[in-house]
């Protein structure tokens, strides 16, 4: 398995047996891409040429293994405490960037098609006036061709 970001840049890519398991932490925000790969014949033939993979992947401070993090570095309960909720507000606070990033690409793309949408308008009010125009000239050579006017 490998993880990249975008545009391809290999990030992590290890290789496993049978089974695996890994963690990754990204350290640069923005899209990352997962590529697995079997190279095994032999599964092929028992699973009738089907792989079965089972992806759990998790974001956040949810990833942190606290009581491990705790035994590491000797953290009393509140100490423990105070990093768990320091890292659900650093966690907060890229959900609001995030936030604002996703209103600020919104709110280009409803200006540009709003844009898109007044020129459209103009182009056809100008298009139905020429065209009333353009009839109203055809009509009146036609009745004059036709000595009625």
């Amino acid at each position: 398995p490998g993880v990249g970001r975008v545009p391809a840049q290999v990030v992590l890519s290890r290789q496993y047996g049978s089974e695996g398991r890994f963690t990754f932490t990204s350290h640069t925000p923005g899209e990352h891409q997962i590529c697995l790969h079997s190279n095994s014949t032999r599964m092929a033939l028992f699973a009738g040429g089907k792989l079965r993979v089972h992806l759990d992947i998790q974001v956040g401070e949810h990833t942190n293994n606290y009581p491990e993090i705790a035994a590491k570095d000797k953290l009393t309960e509140l100490q423990l405490r105070a990093r768990q909720l320091l890292d659900q507000v650093e966690q907060i606070q890229k959900e609001q960037n995030y936030q604002r990033y996703r209103e600020e690409r919104f709110r280009m793309t409803s200006e540009s098609t709003n844009q898109r949408v007044l020129w459209w308008s103009i182009a056809q009010t100008i298009i139905l006036i020429l065209t009333g125009i353009w009839q109203m000239r055809h009509l009146k050579s036609f009745f004059e061709a036709k000595k009625l006017v």
